[in-house]
């Protein structure tokens, strides 16, 4: 089968056609699937022909989403979630055993931390941490009991960039399996997998939606991995929808000239914002102060649509700046066509103690922005008042 270029692949991978000849993919809104006899039940549920059972093992809708993302990832199957949390969740769940150890970069997800220190330890699975600028801290961390290696690049909410190749030479040389959170870059910006990555997770609510509608999430991977992870999701069932899969499924066909206008935004902004006088300090990957900038630029082909940066004065300027705002949103999502501004320290993380905040890099006037694909101006405008 011919292999076309990301663009291609995301716009003309698709289902086969009714007999009605549709050009567009059509909505498969049922819930089960019927048999022409005792026989073709038989062989389907035995898995000796392939064929959609359950909604929640399989459907059309979902089959084509996985079938775009691991074209774009250069994965062998993949499996599709109600959430990226419940990829994540499910990815663990399934791969690993009671006693079973984790090497992780500090700088996850808020969820993803609760996950490795509130809930995997009742199964008696623990997670060590390492920082995220001492990545060689990662081989001392490893135990024989250490079976995955997890990280995300760019981290959430602070921008930094991990060396996936390093880690790649890692995970083979301890015979880890290396899952890398690849939400902030897509895979039109990054394949982990081209690093050693053996399972690579995505919020697809984030960029992949880019438009705030839909939950979603997938993993895709080796074939002998997301076996199992299936095998486990068909039986706890956190199974993408129909329906947005359907979504997500169209909005993949735009990923492409999406993300280069995101990133083309946020490069404008970013360059902004690091020479105003009430900013410490700002962090985009494609800035050249950027401390892992060569990193970025080996395994990222642009900087992606998350900014991070510092206004001077603590929380109580990180709230001013927000209720300053006119006409970015003030949400918790990210990758959206509308831009979007978080303050980390006085909303998502403000749980954590300040301590716990600053191993992740979340000073207390840090600030998150999305970009979104208005006129760069006009965002430019308002962050600028608002300072």
């Amino acid at each position: 089968m011919k292999k076309y270029n990301f663009e291609t692949e995301a716009i003309r991978t698709q289902n086969e056609r009714t007999q009605f000849d549709e050009h567009s993919t059509p909505l498969y809104l049922t819930s089960s699937f019927v048999f022409d006899d005792a026989e073709d039940m038989r062989a389907s549920f035995a898995e000796e022909k392939e064929k959609n059972l359950y909604s929640r093992f399989s459907n059309p809708n979902t089959s084509e989403f996985v079938d775009k993302v691991v074209k774009m990832e250069g994965a062998e199957t993949g499996y599709a979630f109600a959430t990226g949390m419940a990829a994540i969740f499910s990815t663990f769940a399934a791969l690993l055993e009671s006693g079973d150890h984790i090497v992780s970069s500090r700088s996850v997800f808020g969820s993803s931390h609760t996950l490795f220190t509130k809930y995997l330890p009742k199964w008696h699975i623990e997670t060590s941490y390492f920082d995220v600028n001492k990545i060689e801290q990662v081989e001392s961390l490893i135990k024989p009991s250490t079976k995955i290696l997890f990280a995300e690049s760019p981290t959430n909410p602070a921008v930094d960039i991990l060396d996936l190749e390093v880690l790649g030479k890692i995970a083979k040389k301890y015979k880890l399996l290396l899952v890398i959170d690849n939400c902030f870059a897509t895979p039109y910006l990054q394949q982990p997998i081209k690093y050693g990555a053996d399972i690579v997770i995505h919020s697809a609510t984030k960029l992949m939606d880019g438009q705030g509608r839909v939950l979603g999430g997938i993993a895709v991977g080796k074939s002998e991995l997301i076996r199992e992870i299936y095998l486990f999701s068909r039986n706890t069932g956190p199974a993408m929808s129909p329906f947005n899969a359907w979504v997500l499924s169209k909005s993949l066909e735009t990923l492409a000239v999406r993300v280069d206008r995101h990133c083309e935004n946020a490069l404008k902004v970013a360059e902004v914002l690091e020479g105003h006088p009430k900013v410490n300090w700002v962090k985009y990957p494609f800035l050249k102060s950027h401390p892992q900038y060569e990193i970025a630029k080996k395994q990222m082909k642009l900087g992606g649509n998350i900014i991070a940066f510092e206004v001077k004065g603590g929380i109580d300027a990180g709230r001013k700046f927000l209720d300053a705002i006119k006409m970015c949103s003030l949400s918790a999502n990210l990758g959206d066509t509308r831009t979007i501004v978080t303050h980390p320290a006085s909303t998502t993380h403000s749980k954590l103690t300040v301590d716990d905040r600053l191993e992740v890099g979340i000073t207390d006037g840090l600030v998150r922005i999305s970009i979104g694909l208005e006129n760069p101006e006009d965002v430019i405008e308002d962050l600028l008042q608002a300072l």
